[in-house]
């Protein structure tokens, strides 16, 4: 069970570019694993955190469903979606014990294979060997992106350089660590982690952008603001222009990114893509959250929301209609399927399981929720979906890694007895 278990978790997490058909749903390979749900389920008992979420937002989402707000189809999409993962990597954190340590490091482990397959990607395009860097004959939700510069941004098995940014950002958040203690590297070699850290930044992604610089603070954070600030801030400053300065794809990102939230142009088509399709949804879930802003309209219903009050519905804007139902950031997504209700759940699920250095007995446990915080905190910010790539699983490492620590800590202060003996 347990080598199935680590199979399909790897299909879940970095082969999200193959489907297998396409019609009446997108039926992913990751999926397959979902297929032995109904065994897992007799065998370890029912995933009751996963059963809970499903019944709570199915309910909400029927009321809104027949207010208007929402589709019954989408409903049933994204809440079976979303239940079907959350369950899955429940049960994979059942059959393994809650081994948190291995999982991360089979994870790793993966990540450094993928990271390694994306620098053959680049390195074969340059030399111009098409097998060895197009790999559309297998992976058929995939393509080669190219750079505004030349070249190409490289996305290895991914289906979009975004996406390997944000799947590979825990792997990243490690790796920057060993580089940080090359004496002591944890959970992959220090030449793993060098493939992981070159491999990185060829996605030419802002995903990957924000991931660089947030690890960053991270590892400050945990070690010490203050004595590393004075280096490390400069430091940032420095890798933040450089990167503004060489990189066409990320500089015209930010560019437009900061002309249309600053002056509101939706009529310009000089922005970047990417940047209106942010401000575009950022205003859909504003308009969305305004009208209900308690629990949203139910999970799937940002596809509605879209269709109401998106700036493409006006004359003369630009008409880019990409993440219709996905938003384009996790945040807004939850601003607008699930209100104040979810966003203080997510909000009190994020912090209440953070780990940091000062809290935890040993460096293993730190890094491994410093680095679901990561790739949690890069979904909120521009990744939508909620279960693509194997999202659940790094929610589920987040929560049992917090759990691990409380245990081990409450072990080590519970009070010795001494027994006395009443001989004299």
């Amino acid at each position: 069970m347990k080598r199935a278990t680590l199979i399909f978790l790897f299909a879940n997490l970095f082969l999200s570019a193959i489907v297998l058909f396409k019609a009446p749903f997108e039926f992913y390979i990751g999926y397959i694993g979902y297929l032995f749900l109904p065994y897992l389920f007799f065998k370890l008992g029912p995933p009751k955190y996963a059963l809970i979420i499903f019944l709570v937002e199915f309910v909400i989402g029927v009321i809104f469903v027949q207010l208007g707000l929402n589709t019954f189809p989408q409903l049933i999409k994204v809440t079976m979606g979303f239940f079907l993962s959350v369950a899955f990597f429940e049960f994979a954190m059942k059959v393994f014990d809650g081994d948190v340590e291995y999982l991360f490091k089979f994870y790793l482990k993966s990540a450094f294979v993928i990271s390694a397959i994306g620098l053959v990607q680049v390195v074969t395009q340059r030399i111009g060997f098409s097998p060895g860097y197009n790999y559309g004959w297998l992976l058929n939700k995939w393509g080669v992106i190219y750079a505004e510069g030349g070249g190409i941004r490289m996305n290895s098995l991914f289906s979009e350089p975004s996406y390997y940014a944000s799947t590979m950002s825990p792997a990243l958040f490690v790796a920057m660590y060993n580089l940080w203690n090359r004496k002591n590297p944890k959970f992959i070699t220090f030449r793993q982690s060098l493939v992981i850290l070159i491999a990185y930044p060829l996605t030419q992604s802002g995903v990957g952008m924000f991931g660089i610089l947030i690890s960053i603070l991270l590892l400050v954070f945990n070690s010490g603001f203050l004595r590393y600030s004075f280096f490390v801030i400069p430091l940032m400053a420095f890798g933040f222009n450089y990167a503004y300065d060489n990189n066409q794809e990320f500089r015209g990102r930010v560019d437009s990114t900061f002309e249309i939230y600053n002056t509101g142009n939706i009529y310009s088509y000089d922005i970047h893509g990417s940047s209106f399709v942010l401000y575009n949804h950022t205003h859909i879930a504003s308009e969305n959250f305004a009208e209900n802003p308690i629990f949203g309209t139910g999970l799937g219903s940002h596809e509605t929301a879209f269709d109401r009050f998106s700036l493409t519905n006006m004359s003369g804007v630009v008409d880019i209609e990409f993440n219709k139902a996905d938003a384009n950031s996790m945040a807004l997504r939850l601003m607008s399927e699930t209100g104040l209700a979810g966003l203080i759940f997510f909000a009190y699920f994020l912090f209440s399981n953070w780990v940091l250095k000062s809290w935890s007995l040993r460096d293993d446990i730190w890094i491994i929720s410093n680095a679901c915080f990561l790739i949690i905190t890069l979904q909120l910010l521009r990744q939508g979906n909620y279960f693509y790539c194997g999202f659940p699983f790094f929610l589920w490492l987040y929560y049992y890694t917090k759990k691990k620590n409380t245990a081990e800590k409450n072990l080590i202060s519970k009070p010795k007895f001494k027994f006395i003996s009443n001989e004299s």
